[in-house]
């Protein structure tokens, strides 16, 4: 007799044809974690010929199959779909385009077990990134930095490739998929949530997956801005005093985004009165700035070669600089038209 599921398995996709087969493969293919575990793939209204695609792929990988109706609701509304059917007593959410290692259900399930008293885990992408253009180098390697650095217990959530024991997820009502249509923070807004209802998260980078997603450079400057930085920032604005500094937002980054914001405002006021004085300002303060991140040049440079560091510099600086302009946008939004906190009372 088969014993029921103790882990679910989900992947939510949209028309994924191109990388899911081998997210489904490596799932399938890996190490036997030491339990019983259930695979679900919820399409999320890729429309006829998008669904025959993820239909044929998920029978073939022996998973099971929600289907969504267009139009597509973002991931969100997805990972919830799957966890309504979902069996396991934990459900592990892994992206369409996130390859998992070998290892990866065996360590999530060791780290269960080592930290029962955790509410969710979540991993991180490796450094495997050979092919790959510039932008996407970039993206996946800062990624990685970040959750290295993170490693512990920590405040927020990833959905990349992250797990949430299912009693704290229907505790706190799953993804806000009114506030979060499209991809953007649902998933910090869920970490944030689990923490406010009293759940402990864990960061456990040896859990890990190669991220396929290939970024052009128009794309990301978009998503940092528009589905990053400003919803990021006008979450934090509606939870003041009630989030702790970790990951992207750490003290150390908050200097640099306020470094990245006082250089801009130097330069635009510089220009505006014809000021010699502030340009040199503004000059003295991106030095500053740089030699700020000289870890973070470092790093890059040993993981992919000193040509790569210089390369990536300029994404670096937009990163901080978009962030502080996002900063000035969200404190506007919110005063005009401010959002309160999602209560985890109100889905229990």
């Amino acid at each position: 007799m088969t014993s029921p599921p103790r882990l679910s398995v989900i992947v939510p996709t949209h028309r994924a044809e191109a990388t899911l087969p081998q997210v489904l493969a490596a799932l399938r293919g890996g190490d036997d974690p030491g339990v019983a575990w259930e695979l679900i793939v919820v399409d999320d209204g890729s429309g006829m010929r998008g669904l025959d695609d993820t239909t044929r792929c998920a029978a073939a990988h022996g998973a099971r199959l929600v289907a969504l109706p267009p139009p597509p609701g973002g991931p969100g509304r997805a990972r919830n779909a799957g966890a309504q059917v979902a069996s396991g007593e934990w459900l592990l959410f892994v992206d369409a385009d996130v390859v998992v290692h070998r290892d990866a259900l065996r360590r999530l399930w060791q780290a269960i077990a080592a930290h029962p008293e955790m509410g969710a885990i979540f991993g991180a992408y490796d450094g495997q990134v050979s092919g790959q253009r510039l932008v996407s180098r970039y993206r996946n390697l800062l990624h990685r930095r970040v959750h290295l650095q993170g490693a512990g217990e920590t405040e927020t959530f990833w959905a990349g490739l992250g797990a949430v024991r299912r009693d704290w997820f229907t505790k706190v009502g799953g993804f806000d998929i009114d506030r979060f249509p499209r991809p953007q923070v649902e998933d910090i807004d869920l970490g944030y949530r689990l923490r406010d209802a009293g759940a402990r998260i864990l960061l456990e980078p040896s859990m890990a997956g190669t991220h396929l997603k290939e970024w052009r450079l128009g794309q990301m400057l978009r998503t940092d801005f528009r589905d990053r930085a400003v919803p990021w920032m006008r979450l934090l604005l509606t939870r003041r005093g009630r989030v702790r500094p970790s990951l992207n937002i750490s003290r150390t980054e908050q200097v640099k985004v306020a470094l990245a914001g006082a250089i801009l405002t130097s330069m635009v006021v510089a220009l505006l009165v014809g000021s010699s004085w502030l340009g040199w300002t503004a000059v003295a303060l991106l030095a500053a700035l740089l030699v700020s991140n000289l870890s973070t040049w470092i790093w890059f440079a040993r993981v992919g070669g000193l040509g790569f560091a210089a390369a990536i510099v300029p994404l670096q600086l937009w990163h901080y600089g978009s962030s502080a302009v996002a900063v000035v946008i969200a404190v506007l939004g919110h005063l005009i038209a401010p959002t309160s906190i999602r209560s985890p009372e109100s889905h229990a």
